[in-house]
């Protein structure tokens, strides 16, 4: 590997960590106000969602096929079924769909 290679690696390693370190330095032992806790601990999900929604409908090249997975991971998810029991059932549902 060439020096730019490495020069890369660090500057990645960098970028990863920054993000990372600084809350850790700085609010150590200090508590957020609830408004931005709340707002923090739903940016996975929102995150998540924005990820997930636009492969639900370019999916197989068969928007059906994306919706009905969609639709039965939340059937699952709502009824309150752990994560693993949520992937296998959706994979079972599409996998009986794709049959036909």
């Amino acid at each position: 590997m060439g020096p730019v290679y490495w020069w890369m690696i660090l500057g990645m390693a960098v970028a990863t960590y920054l993000p990372r370190m600084i809350p850790l330095t700085f609010l150590d032992g200090k508590e957020l106000p609830p408004i931005v806790s709340g707002v923090l601990r739903n940016i996975p999900f929102a995150v998540l969602g924005a990820l997930i929604f636009p492969a639900i409908l370019h999916i197989q090249d068969n928007v059906l096929f994306g919706v009905i997975g969609a639709v039965t991971a939340f059937i699952l998810s709502f009824i309150g079924l752990d994560v693993m029991f949520v992937v296998i059932g959706t994979i079972a549902v599409l996998a009986v769909y794709s049959l036909f």
